[in-house]
Parts: C-alpha cells; sequence; structure tokens
C-alpha cells in the first residue's frame, strides 16, 4: 500500500500494518467526531508515525499513485474534521 502523507512524501507500507492504519484512521473519525483535539492528535501522530516507522520511502522519482493521502502533521482539527469522517480515510 502506498501511503502519502501531504507535504511530506510516499512511503510503501506492507499490508501487515493494514489492520492497525484502520484502527487508527477509526480512532481519529472518533476523536473527530468528539471534538477532542488532544485524543485526535495523539492518535494522529501514532498514525503518521506507523506510517513513517514501518514505511519504505518512495523516490520522488518514482511516480506512483497514492492508495491513501494523510493531511500534512499539523492539520488543524477542523480541517481533518472535513477528512476523517463517516468510514474515515480508509474505508471499510
Amino acid at each position: 500500500m502506498i501511503v502519502r502523507i501531504s507535504t511530506e512524501g510516499q512511503y510503501e507500507v506492507g499490508d501487515e500494518h493494514a489492520h492497525e492504519l484502520n484502527k487508527l484512521d477509526n480512532q481519529a473519525v472518533a476523536a473527530c467526531e468528539a471534538a477532542d483535539e488532544a485524543e485526535f492528535r495523539q492518535t494522529f501522530g501514532r498514525l503518521l508515525e506507523l506510517v513513517r516507522a514501518n514505511g519504505r520511502p518512495v523516490s520522488n522519482d518514482d511516480l506512483v499513485a497514492s492508495d491513501l493521502i494523510l493531511p500534512p502533521p499539523d492539520v488543524s482539527l477542523e480541517e481533518a474534521t472535513r477528512e476523517f469522517s463517516g468510514e474515515g480515510l480508509i474505508p471499510g
């Protein structure tokens, strides 16, 4: 799975991390729906760290479509609420 962190770059993340990505995505949705900025920051930080720690950076020379696009690390809660809603960034 190719994950883009906006303003940062793309990472190739193994399918074995899909469940944890989905779990954190769902937690971020719940934090946004509750307008709980502290919980959102913690959860989104864990999501970004999962991608960075377990993903292999994709070279800027490689043109690869992203399967998942995460907002930039400094996304506001208001902006995140528009993106982390319903099924979240990772459906199903």
